[in-house]
């Protein structure tokens, strides 16, 4: 098991064949490809959790490609994440919500884009495409406004849990030996062969390092000493999350029509029942604080509503702002040092969540080429984690459930102790909500929060705050 708390680093003389730099989507993924290979990896984090950067805010879709950059290393990268994504998802435990998406066009100017999108999907090999009237979309989802002029359907864009598939790499890089370094901010790297790591949580030693720090990706690679040739520029998006009674009237993913600098605005399920509408996309310099606005959440509400009339007035469960490392480039900002054996894999944005097992199918054939001597692993340890979406059983609907703790999103004891006692803790209450979704709901933790702490007293490194929280 992985503890929550930063371990002891490796004793006089130990070093690994890789350091892997940031606990996002991307560094689990990663981490997990090089356990496979036979790699001895250590997974640098400076939260107290993994995800506890940009991975923890997105949209959750599984993308196909269809709008990806032509001939673009980012189009090739999302499309093997997806096939690998779908290829182990059921031997894994990963979510998949099959709902499709519609690129909607709301006025004529926008309908005429369809033809060019619709074109470069099926150059970009992208099948399942088909332009429909706006009649006939609303036939596939029909509480669309009757305002839609248009809009091209695409197939296979799904659902899936955005945080249980991290994990799961993760994990199975666990049971393969990898280790976690959490509260351990790299401050310095120095390489003569063997690359030497300092971190706030002491120094360690890799013949090798992959930088995937997303929003610090450029700092990382300037204190690993290199000249960064890329600036990460953060783009915040700001997300409503609305009552599971909205789902109704949204089963498929809507897009819009997008534009040279976002994807725009997306109203669409969640894998764990309810309607999401955003981001919005706004520059900004601060890497940390993504804020939330009045103003912004309630146009956001209005957008959701024009686009699906039924949304107006629908309670809001949460609201929440992420951090996209965007950078000065749309394309993704992949290099290879061969010769300091450094892999950076940064400004890896919107589509990262998709792209991440490609990404590490990527990192690992250019660390392939250091002569690191990688032997895989005969055999990949099973790792299956429980359903959190709603379309599978989950615990509360067994007989032997127990106690429910957050009757919100109706998760027991028995999920929250799991979580604590596995291979990957979580290190704090975020860690806890990504892992069991206690504390999601309504209430956002009001009721359950007293409770919580009670439950993860001992086990996290921030210890869960119930100030204000009910009894």
């Amino acid at each position: 098991m992985l503890p929550a708390t930063a371990p002891t680093l490796s004793p006089p003389g130990e070093t690994f064949d890789v350091a892997v730099i940031g606990a996002g989507v991307v560094g689990c993924a990663v981490v997990r490809r090089l356990a496979l290979a036979g790699a001895k990896v250590v997974l640098i984090e400076k939260g107290s959790d993994i995800l506890s950067g940009a991975s923890k805010a997105n949209s959750a879709i599984l993308h196909t490609g269809f709008d990806a950059p032509p001939g673009s290393l980012e189009l090739d990268l999302i499309k093997a994440g997806r096939a690998e994504y779908l290829a182990i998802a059921g031997s894994l435990g990963l979510s998949l919500v099959k709902t499709g998406a519609l690129v909607c066009a709301w006025n004529d100017i926008e309908a005429e884009k369809l033809e060019a999108i619709a074109a470069q999907g099926r150059a970009n090999g992208i099948a399942a495409l088909e332009l429909l009237s706006g009649h006939a979309a609303r036939a596939t989802m029909p509480g669309l406004s009757e305002r839609l002029v248009a809009a091209l359907e695409v197939a296979d864009e799904h659902i899936i849990d955005p945080w249980t598939a991290p994990l799961a790499y993760l994990t199975q890089g666990a049971k393969l030996g990898a280790r976690l370094l959490r509260h351990a901010e790299l401050t310095e790297g120095r390489y003569d062969g063997t690359w030497h790591l300092s971190t706030t949580a002491g120094e360690l030693r890799a013949r090798a390092v992959v930088n995937t720090a997303g929003l610090y990706g450029d700092i990382v690679d300037a204190r690993l000493g290199f000249t960064p040739e890329f600036e990460i520029r953060p783009r915040k998006g700001q997300f409503v999350v609305l009552d599971k009674a909205a789902a109704a009237h949204v089963p498929r993913i809507v897009l819009p029509v997008p534009t040279e600098i976002t994807k725009g605005v997306v109203v669409c399920p969640t894998a764990f029942g309810n309607v999401l509408v955003g981001p919005t996309a706004e520059e900004q310099d601060d890497r940390v604080r993504a804020t939330v606005e009045k103003a912004t959440l309630e146009a956001l509400l209005a957008r959701g509503a024009e686009i699906v009339p039924a949304l107006a007035g629908l309670p809001v469960t949460a609201v929440y702002a992420g951090l996209r490392p965007a950078s000065e480039s749309k394309a993704y900002r992949v290099f290879c040092r061969p010769e300091s054996r450094a892999v950076t894999l940064g400004g890896i944005r919107s589509t990262g969540l998709s792209a991440a097992l490609g990404l590490a199918q990527h990192a690992l054939r250019l660390i392939e080429g250091f002569g690191l001597g990688l032997a895989p692993v005969e055999t990949s340890p099973p790792v299956c984690l429980p359903n959190l979406t709603e379309t599978l059983p989950r615990d509360w609907q067994q007989p032997d459930h127990g106690e429910i703790v957050c009757h919100c999103e109706l998760v027991t004891k028995r999920e929250i102790e799991a979580a604590l006692a596995s291979e990957v803790p979580p290190g704090d209450f975020g860690g806890l909500r990504r892992r069991t979704r206690a504390g999601m709901g309504r209430c956002q933790g009001f009721y359950c929060n007293a409770r919580l702490a009670e439950i993860t007293r001992g086990h996290l490194a921030e210890p869960l705050a119930v100030e204000g929280a009910a009894s």
